[in-house]
This record gives C-alpha cells, structure tokens and sequence, in this order.
C-alpha cells in the first residue's frame, strides 16, 4: 500500500494506475506535478520578478525532473529559474545567501522530507530575508509559511486508508485500482499576515 507525491508507474511500484498488478495499490498526490502552476503563481505574485529561486534537495528521486519542469516553465513565462541545491538543515543559511546574490526575488520549494522536516525554519528564513517562498503543502502553512499551493495529502491519506481497510476485508491489491489524488489545491494565507492584505495589495502584490 502506497501513498506517495510522485508518478508510481514511473517509480515501478505498479504496471499501470489502474491495474496494478502484483500485491501493491494505493494513492498518489502529485505532488510532483505542479511545478508549472507553482511558478505561474509566483510570475502573478511579483509581475517585474526576473528571478525565481528554486530550493531542491539533490537527493531526491524527482531532483531532476523537477528541475527541468522549473526550467521549461520557467522559459514560457519568460522567467529565470535560480536553483539552490541543499542536502540538510546546515544548508539552509547558505542557501537563502545565495538566493540574495542572485536576486531572486521569490521562492519555490520543492516537495521534500528534508524541508517538511525543518518547515518551520525555512518560514522563519525567508521572513529575514523578505522573501515570498510558495511551499509544496499545508503543513508549511500551519507553521509559518506565506503561500502554499499543493495537493490535500491529509484527503490522499485518507483515501489510502479506505485501501488499507479493504485489502484488511480479503480483497486483493492486484484487484484494486489504483488512484490519482486530483482535489483541489489549497493556495493560503497564514492568519497573522492576513492583516498586510491591504498593504500588501496596496504595493501591487497578489497573495492567495
């Protein structure tokens, strides 16, 4: 049983999504597949932004996939794409300076156990570093972050466990379908900053 934010065909956990086969099913995400819509959010987020840093961490399976999403949208939306690899938390203070020197002028992170891990200080770094950063779910919303856009994993969770408790009834995995997690994203505002709503539209940004 599965409940994971990448393609499961592509990481050769089933055959196809919807015959299984084997003794595996479950949910995925998709965690992965938003990139495009990410950094059309942020474009409409700061409409002179030349730059848009990308946190990845290079240890993740979809590092490179994700990142020539980020690049090919990144050329139709006639963008830069700034990429800062980090490996661990020790990273993160370099990571941000390097963001400064190339001027980024916004942020994407990338989904990554390494970063909701952590969720909380990156919030706090790009609060000192003034910087908008769009993360990948809400849990970065509830700690502190300023924008999410993401699919729902507590619903793909739940789902997963709708699986759990059929394959627990005698039903085969092999039987069982699996599911593309396709509910509406969240796009979000932490409640304490909602009281910049005014001065933030004042000054021409869009936050949602």
């Amino acid at each position: 049983m599965f409940a994971i934010g990448a393609d499961p065909v592509k990481f050769g956990l089933v055959v196809s999504i919807n015959r299984p086969g084997g003794n595996v099913t479950g949910v995925s995400f998709l965690a992965n597949t938003l990139v495009a819509k990410q950094l059309q959010l942020l474009r409409g987020l700061l409409p002179a932004s030349g730059v848009i840093g990308v946190l990845v961490n290079p240890g993740n399976p979809n590092a490179v996939s994700d990142s020539t999403q980020a690049q090919a949208a990144a050329t139709l939306l006639r963008l830069k794409v700034h990429v800062v690899h980090t490996v661990a938390e020790r990273d993160f203070d370099a990571a941000f300076d390097d963001l400064g020197r190339a001027q980024a002028s916004a942020v994407l992170v990338f989904p990554d156990a390494l970063f909701t891990g952590v969720r909380g200080r990156l919030a706090e770094l790009a609060t000192r570093h003034k910087l908008p950063v769009l993360y990948p779910d809400r849990s970065y919303f509830e700690a502190g972050g300023l924008m999410i856009y993401g699919s729902s994993r507590t619903d793909a969770y739940r789902e997963a466990g709708i699986y759990v408790g059929r394959i627990l009834r005698g039903e085969k995995p092999s039987d069982l379908p699996g599911s593309w997690h396709r509910r509406p994203v969240h796009r979000s505002l932490p409640p304490r900053t909602r009281s910049n709503w005014r001065r933030n539209g004042a000054a021409g940004y869009v936050i949602l």
